[in-house]
């Protein structure tokens, strides 16, 4: 009998914790929206697009765009033995910086992003 409850009390445990996991999609906001990067840092996604001729960083918190008015970034482009600084400025709902940069697949990329009083290093390698 003894065996038999604890037999039981495990199936219910199993159960449970399966309906619990059920239903949640953790994953569905570190998805790119823009075409670029995406990593997740102190719970935001950062998502870098990356072109030849323009730098953007999107920063959304559970899919929803964050206020980029008083935000910048230092953005570190890492291509082989290239290191490229840029700074990106507030632009609508992201941040961005037009010029000649250096990517291509491979490029690594390092934003120090500043929002107020919120700071966060975001890493990224380019696809």
């Amino acid at each position: 009998m003894k065996n038999q409850m604890i037999a039981l009390a495990l199936s219910c445990l199993v159960s449970t914790t399966v309906l619990a996991s059920g239903g949640h999609d953790h994953g569905s906001h570190h998805q790119p929206l823009n075409g670029g990067v995406v990593t997740n840092v102190k719970g935001l996604d950062y998502e870098l697009v990356a072109q030849k001729n323009s730098l953007q960083l999107y920063i959304r918190d559970h899919g929803e765009s964050i206020d980029m008015s008083k935000a910048q970034a230092k953005v570190t482009l890492l291509s082989g033995a290239d290191k490229q600084d840029v700074e990106l400025k507030p632009n609508g709902k992201k941040l961005e910086a037009a010029g000649n940069f250096k990517v291509s697949a491979g490029t690594k990329a390092v934003a120090v992003v500043s929002n107020g009083s919120n700071k966060a290093t975001a890493r990224f390698v380019i696809k």
